[in-house]
Parts: C-alpha cells; structure tokens; sequence
C-alpha cells in the first residue's frame, strides 16, 4: 500500500512542479503559461486561473499523500537509541607473520 501511495505521490509531486513552472511569474521566470504559449485555445485570464485551480487541487493532494505515507509508516520504525547499542567489538591488532624459513641452498 505504502509502494503504490508513494508513486502516486511521485507523480503528484511531478505534476505540480509542472505546473508551477508553466504559471506566469511577475519577477520574469518561465512564464511558459501565457496566452501566447498556448495558442488561441483560452485567454490570459482562463490560463491562469486554470493553472491556479490546478496547483491548488495538486497541493492539496501533496499535503494528503504527505500525510497519508507518515502515518502508514509511523509504526515501522524500530525503537531506541543508538546509544543504547552495543558499541562495536575492539579492533584486535593484526597477527605477528612467522618468521620465514631460510632458502635452501641446492648441493650438487
């Protein structure tokens, strides 16, 4: 369940920085949104108030899916402190090598 609210909360998350990015900015952004971008399809006003009602209704489902995955996962964390582990097992210095055997000396 909490795979599948977290694609849709992908998607979600996506879809409104897309939209966001579409909106006209007054500071000289993007502005990919405004009536010349989108044809004689709707006026400068309908644009944006479409792009309005759109990032309201994806900020809105943002903020649920946000709510609805950390109350899913509240309960799958395991509980403590770090410090109340165990600390790790001390470095144990490495082993001293033989000393190595003289070479032989072949006779003839």
């Amino acid at each position: 369940m909490a795979t599948v609210l977290l694609i849709i909360h992908l998607f979600v998350t996506l879809a409104l920085i897309g939209v966001v990015l579409l909106q006209r900015s007054e500071g000289g952004g993007l502005g990919i949104g405004s009536s010349q971008g989108m044809g004689s399809f709707m006026t400068g006003r309908g644009t944006a108030n479409l792009l309005t009602r759109t990032t309201a209704v994806l900020g809105t489902a943002f903020f649920v899916l946000s709510l609805a995955l950390a109350l899913l996962g509240r309960g799958t964390g395991v509980r403590g402190s770090i410090l109340d582990a165990a600390p790790p097992p001390a470095a144990t210095a490495p082993a001293v090598p033989a000393t190595p055997a003289a070479p032989s000396v072949p006779t003839n």
